[in-house]
């Protein structure tokens, strides 16, 4: 069997990103179990704000390229205002049909120190909207600051304090890899009664 590819996208533009930090954990549970792991770094793409009259915009091909070739795509964002960062809606304008449809996508949000679960709403709901197949598993990391310990061995130098919640995070990427190359039947077994 083909080892799935996963990408992880980090919606953040801080130098000390916990969310960074945190797709990393993402990435080395998916590698763990048998998947090709990369990180797009929003950081590192010139990416202008999207307008859709202008062809070949920055690093908007390459970005998008990356998604396309994905088997399955982690995208990670802090909370902005009870929503995602401007830098990952940005990127998502550029991304459509063509980059997330059936593509399977798991969510991380990292809050300073309000809720999350808006912010993933958020991005659940707009990458239905490509139709993008999300994973009802999803990590929100509240106090994200303190949520993570110095540690010269880890990830980063930075080890999860909690180590449940650093088991939801590698849950994420193990179920990435698991379900990369999933196709979801939208048939029941009540659905195929009725067509009879």
């Amino acid at each position: 069997m083909t080892s799935p590819s996963v990408l992880a996208v980090s919606g953040s533009l801080r130098d000390e990103s916990y969310t960074r930090t945190a797709l990393r954990y993402v990435l080395d549970a998916a590698a763990e179990a048998g998947a090709e792991t990369q990180l797009l770094d929003l950081r590192e793409y010139d990416l202008p704000v999207y307008d859709p009259d202008i062809d070949g915009q920055g690093d908007g091909e390459a970005a998008m390229k990356l998604v396309r070739e994905a088997d399955a795509v982690a995208l990670g964002t802090p909370v902005y205002h009870g929503s995602y960062s401007g830098a990952l809606k940005n990127f998502h304008d550029y991304c459509g049909f063509e980059e997330f449809e059936d593509t399977t996508v798991g969510l991380l949000a990292t809050a300073g120190g309000g809720s999350y679960g808006s912010t993933l709403d958020h991005l659940r709901i707009t990458v239905r909207g490509v139709h993008g197949w999300v994973l009802p598993h999803q990590v929100g990391i509240q106090g994200a600051s303190s949520s993570f310990e110095p540690d010269p061995k880890a990830i980063d130098g930075r080890a999860f304090v909690d180590e449940t919640l650093e088991e939801r995070t590698r849950k994420l990427g193990r179920m990435l890899a698991e379900y990369a190359f999933i196709e979801p039947d939208v048939n029941s077994p009540r659905t195929d009664a009725t067509d009879e």
